[in-house]
C-alpha cells in the first residue's frame, strides 16, 4: 500500500496526515499533525483547454492532442477536455471521430465546441470567418459520430435557432455553455431555461455589465450555471477573480485554463482557429487587432492564483478539480480526495508550487 503525506485538501477542510492508497483508489485519510509542509490537492480537471507544450487540439490531430494532453498532465491536470474553436464542419466531424479513441483509451475527458455558433459582435479570438447560426443537424450528427466524445457545446443564446440548439445538447447529455455573446439578461436566461449550465470564461467574449442592462454577466452570476474563470491575472484582474469566485460559490465557480498551443514554449508567433497569434510576456494576442487569444496558463498556476487573490485553499481546489468533475458526472469517480476515488492528485510546496502529479494510482 502506498502512503502519501501531508496537508490533504478535503471537500470542506485540510486534514494535516496521510493519505493511504490500494492499487489506482484512495484507501484512507489518517489524521496526523506530524507531516511536513506538503500540500496534497486532487487532480485538476481542465473543462477548457485549446493545447500547450506546443501542441494543438485545434486542428484535430490526435497525436498532437495526446501531446498536448500529456503537457498538461505534467503540470497536474489529470482530466482534460480538448476544446477546439470555431471551425467548419467538416474539421468538427473529422475531430470528432479522431479524438473519440483518445476518449476511450482516457487520455481526454471528452471534446469542448466552443463555437461555430457565436456571436460576431463578441467574437474575440474566433475567427469571424467560420461564425454561424446554430445547426440541429450539425450537432445531431456530431453527438452521433462521437459516440460520448461530444461532451461540451458553447452557444451564444441570443442567435436564431440558438435554445432549440440548447434544449438538444441538453437531452443528447451534452454541457451547452453560454459564452462569446452580446445576449442582454433576459436572453442570457431564456438560454438557461433552455438547458444552458455553464458559462464559457465569465466577462471575456461578453457584453459588459450595465447598471441597466446588466447583459450576459449577471445573468449567468445571478443564474444556476457554472462559471469558468481564467485566472491567469490577464483575462481577470484578481479582484474580479474574487468576487465572481465569491458571488457564484465554489460549487459553481470552475478555473479553466482556456491555454492554447504556446503555453510552456517562447514568445513568438503561433495560429489559433486559422488566425497569426503573438505571445509577449505570457500574453497570447491575435496579431491583427490584439485581441486576447487564449491564455498561456497551467492549473497549477491558476489554483496558486486563485488563493493569492484571496480564496480559501480549499475553495480553489473545488473550483480546480471537485466541481468540473461534478459538471462532467464524473463525481463518483474522481475530482476529490475521498476514500474509494481514484488516486489523482497533485503534491504542491507549502508555497503552492508543483512537486509532483499522481494519476490513477500511478506517479507521471
Amino acid at each position: 500500500m502506498t502512503r502519501i503525506s501531508g496537508r490533504i485538501v478535503t471537500p470542506g477542510a485540510v486534514v494535516p496526515g496521510h493519505l493511504d492508497l490500494d492499487g489506482e483508489a484512495i484507501a484512507a485519510i489518517v489524521p496526523d499533525d506530524a507531516v511536513g509542509d506538503d500540500v496534497i490537492v486532487p487532480g485538476f480537471v481542465d473543462l477548457h483547454c485549446h493545447g500547450g507544450g506546443g501542441h494543438t487540439f485545434t486542428t484535430g490531430d490526435a497525436g498532437a492532442a495526446r501531446k498536448a494532453a500529456a503537457f498538461h498532465l505534467g503540470h497536474g491536470t489529470t482530466t482534460v477536455l480538448a476544446s477546439l474553436v470555431s471551425s467548419p464542419f467538416e474539421l468538427m466531424r473529422s475531430a470528432t471521430v479522431d479524438y473519440r479513441p483518445l476518449v476511450a483509451e482516457g487520455v481526454l475527458a471528452g471534446i469542448h465546441f466552443e463555437g461555430p455558433y457565436l456571436s460576431h459582435a463578441r467574437c474575440g479570438a474566433q475567427n469571424p470567418a467560420f461564425l454561424r447560426d446554430p445547426s440541429l443537424s450539425e450537432i445531431a450528427e456530431l453527438v452521433e459520430v462521437g459516440d460520448g466524445a461530444v461532451r461540451m457545446m458553447t452557444v451564444a443564446p441570443e442567435l436564431p435557432g440558438a435554445c432549440e440548439a440548447i434544449g438538444l445538447l441538453r437531452s443528447s447529455g451534452v454541457l451547452a455553455a453560454i459564452g462569446h455573446t452580446d445576449a442582454t439578461y433576459d436572453q442570457t436566461h431564456a438560454g438557461v431555461a433552455a438547458g444552458a449550465t455553464v458559462a464559457t470564461h465569465l466577462f471575456n467574449g461578453m457584453r459588459p455589465p450595465h447598471h441597466r442592462e446588466p447583459g450576459p454577466v449577471v445573468g449567468l452570476l445571478s443564474s444556476t450555471t457554472a462559471c469558468e474563470l481564467i485566472a491567469d491575472n490577464i483575462h481577470l484582474h484578481p479582484g474580479m477573480l474574487a468576487f465572481a469566485a465569491r458571488s457564484a460559490g465554489p460549487e459553481r465557480a470552475v478555473l479553466v485554463t482556456d491555454a492554447m498551443d504556446a503555453t510552456g514554449m517562447p514568445d513568438g508567433r503561433y495560429e489559433l482557429g486559422g488566425q497569426e497569434v503573438l505571445v509577449a510576456d505570457r500574453v497570447a494576442r491575435l496579431a491583427h487587432n490584439g485581441s486576447i487569444a487564449g491564455s498561456t496558463l497551467t492549473m497549477d498556476v491558476a489554483l496558486r492564483n486563485a488563493v493569492a487573490a484571496g480564496l480559501p485553499l480549499v475553495d480553489a481546489a473545488a473550483m480546480a478539480a471537485t466541481t468540473p468533475a461534478r459538471l462532467l458526472g464524473l463525481s463518483g469517480t474522481l475530482g476529490a480526495l475521498v476514500p474509494g476515488l481514484r488516486a489523482d492528485l497533485v503534491v504542491l510546496s507549502a508555497d503552492l508550487t508543483l512537486r509532483r502529479v499522481m494519476r490513477s494510482g500511478a506517479w507521471i
